[in-house]
Parts: C-alpha cells; structure tokens; sequence
C-alpha cells in the first residue's frame, strides 16, 4: 500500500514536535534510553507521519515511553509482545523495527522466529509460549484466558501483568495506524531486512 499520510520530512515538523519526542522519556525511566547509533534505523517515516498531528504524537509519546523505558516488565519480555503483536497483525514496519531491537537485546533470530510461528511453536520456551499465547488472546477476544493467567502469574508480578496487556495494546495500536496510513518502511529499516527473520 502507498502512503496516505506522506510523512514530513525533519526539517518540515512543526515546533511541536520537540515536546512530542521529549514525551517519549518519562521523568524516572528504570530502562536506559538507547544510544544513538548511525547503524540503527531512526524510524522517520512513522514520525513524520505523526507530526502532522504533534498533539497526537505526544499522548500516544507519553503512553509509549512508559512502555519502552518504564514498564515493569524486562525488555526482552516487552520485545517478545511486540513482535508477535506484529506477527499476528501482519506489519512489516513493526516486525522489522522490533526484530532489530530484539536482536540487540540478544534474542537468537530462531527465537524471534519461534515468535513469529505462535505459542506451540517447538523449543519455545514456557515463559515466551505463555506470552506470545496471552498475545494471541487479547488480540482475538481482549481477555487473557484463565490458563495463560495462571502460568503468567507464576512468573510475573501483578504491575508487570498490568504493563504486559497495556504493552499489546500500545503496539496494537501502532500496527492499526502503521497499516491504515500506509507507512512505507525507511531505507535504513530495510537495510537491515537480510539480517532478521522476515515477517512470518
């Protein structure tokens, strides 16, 4: 699909979109924010979309810095969530930009293809089938099943099973605007296409 909301270009961004990507950090993060490498996509075509609408960008901002740099939950976990958010929701743009996040993180591109497959998938081990499972229910019916709960609960707090369901509805919600407004991928989050598991 083409784009239906052309991105702006940097220099475009209306003034507003400093205080949007300041959203981003929250004022105590317990995850460090990541470094500014040359090698690592910028993700400027999804935020240039957003700055047509600044407003927009710094509540969903503020929403999504909890989830990258304050949740509760390990960043691997918050990884295995959003890629199979973006395995089940076929986005490309989601898929490539976490799978490259999750290989810095040290997920193996087996694992991330193990998430990729789904919950029964074979040498997938008992905690990431549990949450690529709760995935796939609140994605189909928005409700954890009983089953998957109670493994979940077993290992994770009640803040962290909190932070898990709003993690899959942030990221669903990215898919929903990444599919609906055509966000084409970016020349560097396609340089990396070769070096991850392709979208399953």
């Amino acid at each position: 699909m083409a784009s239906r909301i052309p991105p702006l270009s940097p220099k475009e961004w209306p003034k507003a979109m400093k205080a949007a990507l300041a959203a981003l950090t929250p004022a105590h993060p317990r995850h460090p924010l990541p470094e500014r490498r040359d090698d690592r996509p910028k993700g400027l075509n999804i935020l240039g979309t957003l700055a047509h609408h600044p407003e927009l960008a710094t509540a969903y901002h503020t929403f999504n810095g909890h989830v990258l740099f304050g949740s509760t939950l390990d960043l691997r976990t918050r990884e295995v969530l959003v890629l199979r958010v973006a395995a089940v929701r076929g986005c490309e743009y989601e898929w490539l930009q976490h799978a490259v996040m999750a290989i810095d993180l040290g997920l193996t591109p087996s694992e991330i293809e193990r998430i990729g497959e789904g919950p029964d998938a074979e040498e997938l081990a008992p905690l990431d089938a549990a949450l690529v499972r709760a995935v796939d229910e609140l994605l189909a019916d928005a409700e954890i099943g009983d089953a998957t709960w109670t493994a979940l609960a077993a290992e994770l707090d009640q803040r962290q099973l909190m932070d898990l369901v709003f993690t899959v509805g942030a990221y669903d919600a990215l898919a929903m605007a990444m599919q609906s407004f055509g966000i084409e991928i970016d020349d560097d989050l396609a340089a990396h296409a070769d070096s991850v598991p392709p979208l399953p």
